[in-house]
């Protein structure tokens, strides 16, 4: 595909920018921030400890978010040393949307430009195998700015389900729409329209070996032209919670064209023509003001993870969603989340009689 420069960075029109949060934190810090220095030795960078195991297990239990600081740690595998004393069994992301890249072992970069803002989500959202819990490792961060937001998402599920969009969700459920290109098609060509190949994604370059798989993790699969990989997936807009005995909110803008708003190479299409769309289960369309709301509910309970170099968090896929604004840097700073994929799960959406 061959655009004009002029059409592929083409200035943004009409789109809805998310707020993030009101200013006003629905957690208080305390519950779930864990000072690193109380458990170092010596002042030597922090390592793992029965004493700060039972600390970041007794947050994340009780909260469903760890935030560990003062930690002096530099290396990701010093930091994935102590997240795993929670996330204990990480996963090879594969089905996955975002082309990410592993850094180290089962640790993976965040994927997506600096300068596109991602919508609250929750990870894997979109495939029949989700995962429980995420780990995020601050390894190089900005003297300004990269913060993480996440959003209360016990908040926001009684406050969607107490409106007519919320019933609505809840009645028709969802449909996950999803075009992967090909990589060899892409050769020699700029990758204007790309969001993710299918290679990448599901971690094959077999065609056969990519169905395989995007079956096994639940998705309907046909191919496009091109060998465009065209998946969908049906799921209720809920996830039931063990846990808490009750059905969580489980899904968001971030898989809908709205995602691209802000993404280079892909935000100058026409929003037919984006690689993920979001309906209602029945295929029927979400209204502007369906959307709007969708968004605000995440906005409202939101709140920043503000990161410095070494700094390790724990955050329950149910629980919590996560995002957060464009990141602009300034010369010579760089931005580097580590990110751990944790147990997985077979998704089972909603349950009767738990609301």
């Amino acid at each position: 595909m061959n655009m004009p420069a002029e059409d592929v960075f083409a200035p943004l029109q009409n789109i809805i920018e998310p707020k993030w949060w009101t200013g006003v934190a629905p957690i208080a810090a305390e519950r779930f921030v864990i000072d690193g220095d109380k458990f170092r030795v010596d002042g030597a960078p922090l390592a793992p400890s029965a004493e700060l195991a039972a600390a970041m297990q007794t947050a994340y239990d009780d909260v469903g978010l760890v935030h560990v600081i003062n930690t002096g740690l530099t290396d990701l595998q010093d930091m994935r040393d102590v997240a795993t004393q929670v996330l204990k069994t990480p996963r090879q992301y594969d089905g996955g949307s975002n082309p990410r890249n592993a850094i180290t072992k089962n640790v993976y970069e965040i994927g997506a430009p600096l300068e596109a803002w991602l919508h609250y989500h929750h990870e894997m959202a979109y495939i029949g195998s989700s995962t429980r819990m995420l780990g995020f490792m601050a390894n190089k961060m900005p003297a300004k700015g990269g913060e993480t937001f996440v959003s209360d998402n016990v908040k926001a599920t009684d406050a969607l389900l107490a409106t007519e969009f919320g019933q609505k969700l809840k009645r028709l459920g969802l449909c996950y729409h999803r075009d992967l290109t090909d990589r060899e098609d892409f050769i020699d060509r700029l990758n204007v329209g790309v969001y993710n190949h299918w290679q990448q994604s599901f971690m094959t370059d077999d065609p056969d070996v990519a169905v395989e798989r995007a079956k096994n993790s639940g998705l309907d699969v046909e191919w496009g032209p091109n060998r465009l990989l065209k998946t969908r997936f049906y799921i209720s807009a809920f996830e039931y919670f063990p846990e808490l005995d009750r059905n969580l909110l489980y899904s968001s803008l971030a898989d809908d064209h709205v995602w691209f708003d802000t993404w280079p190479l892909v935000q100058h299409l026409p929003v037919d023509q984006r690689p993920l769309k979001l309906t209602f289960g029945d295929g029927s369309e979400m209204t502007a003001e369906e959307k709007a709301l969708f968004l605000k509910i995440y906005d409202d309970y939101g709140m920043p993870i503000e990161w410095k170099v070494g700094d390790i968090a724990l955050i329950c896929n149910y629980r919590f969603a996560h995002g957060r604004p464009a990141i602009h840097l300034q010369p010579g700073e760089e931005r580097e989340l580590g990110v751990l994929i944790g147990e997985s799960y077979d998704r089972v959406g909603d349950v009767d009689g738990k609301w």
